[in-house]
């Protein structure tokens, strides 16, 4: 009997191993997508892009247009991803979509690479965008042999976490060169708020080169993803609370959100090492 026991208890912990995987992805998913919502009707409601993440010149032709469009996308493709039968066409929808969004910031690049801003805000969008290349490359596979093949399955699942862990780390160099911006956003109430600024900006570094190198990738994602969590609900969420029709507070929140969900997509979709009693 304990013989058999010791020859079935590794499958059993595989299973077990898998549903957890499959409950984290899913919840992960969810948060995604209640960001992107979050982020559509905040677009509809304002009749606008999301500020400095959407960097759309006021000359641009139609421009209002856009923005409702750009609210419609968000908000339909987050309800879609809280769906199975939609989720698919949700991820295909929103890939190209935030592609573009982060190519609205590569003029900034260009034109002004001596700022760490432009590479922080870049950074950002990057994070988001590899949430949503990962989702892309689990929900919507392609024939094998198509010239997308590359970007979805394991393929595309690696490609966005490398995304991932390269351009956190100007997110976490911004902690340095900004310091003074960023101990303003630690809480008031917390004491040595430098000290919080400095250890959260090694944080972002330290996750990102844990995913580059596969030194605890996925504890490193899942940490990276905490992290942006707990800035969310204790900077972003209270300034939404003491400044309710702040519209920076609120599309601050929802970026935040979405970025944490990204960073949660990463971990989700980071298969967890088998121990030697395993295999």
């Amino acid at each position: 009997m304990a013989q058999h026991f010791q020859l079935t208890q590794p499958s059993a912990v595989i299973r077990d191993q898998s549903s957890a995987t499959s409950v984290a992805r899913q919840a992960a998913i969810s948060l995604f997508a209640i960001g992107m919502i979050g982020l559509g009707i905040l677009a509809l409601v304002y009749g606008d892009f999301a500020l400095v993440w959407q960097p759309v010149a006021p000359w641009f032709p139609a421009r209002t247009t856009l923005a409702y469009l750009s609210g419609v996308i968000m908000l339909a493709c987050g309800f879609g991803l809280l769906f199975r039968p939609t989720a698919a066409w949700a991820a295909r929808i929103l890939f190209p979509y935030l592609i573009v969004w982060a190519l609205l910031k590569v003029p900034a690049l260009v034109v002004a690479p001596q700022i760490e801003g432009v590479w922080l805000g870049f950074g950002e969008l990057a994070m988001l965008l590899a949430g949503g290349w990962t989702l892309f490359a689990r929900l919507s596979p392609v024939r094998e042999g198509s010239v997308l093949s590359f970007v979805t399955g394991e393929s595309g699942v690696g490609i966005a976490r490398m995304i991932f862990a390269v351009w956190v780390l100007p997110v976490g160099l911004s902690h340095f060169v900004y310091l003074p911006q960023t101990v303003h956003l630690v809480p008031a109430w917390l004491p040595f708020r430098n000290f919080w600024a400095y250890s959260t900006g090694m944080g972002h570094i330290a996750a990102g080169l844990g995913i580059l190198f596969s030194i605890f990738p996925r504890v490193a994602a899942t940490a990276e993803a905490a992290m942006i969590g707990v800035f969310t609900l204790f900077i972003w969420l209270p300034a939404i609370v003491f400044e309710p029709k702040n519209r920076m507070a609120w599309t601050a929140f929802f970026i935040s959100w979405a970025i944490a969900a990204a960073a949660a997509v990463v971990a989700a979709n980071i298969e967890p090492k088998q121990t030697a009693s395993e295999r």
